[in-house]
């Protein structure tokens, strides 16, 4: 008779090595130059520390859904 559990023997055995999960990237939005911190532009409606994604045409907020079309 067939064992009722599903898959093969070999999914069962021992643990799942650990995966470091990325870093943040947080540090890359911010630039030093002398004594003067810059950061790239944040949300309006979200607040600093949320920043926008900085596309091809546009500022994207993920967030709120937040869009800044960029004209030429």
């Amino acid at each position: 008779m067939a064992s009722l559990e599903g898959g093969s023997s070999k999914d069962r055995k021992g643990k799942k090595p650990h995966k470091n999960k990325p870093v943040s990237k947080k540090y890359a939005h911010y630039k030093v130059s002398g004594d003067k911190i810059t950061r790239d532009k944040y949300c309006p409606r979200c607040g600093a520390g949320i920043f926008l994604a900085n596309h091809k045409t546009r500022l994207y907020c993920g967030k709120c859904k937040y869009t800044e079309f960029i004209k030429k």
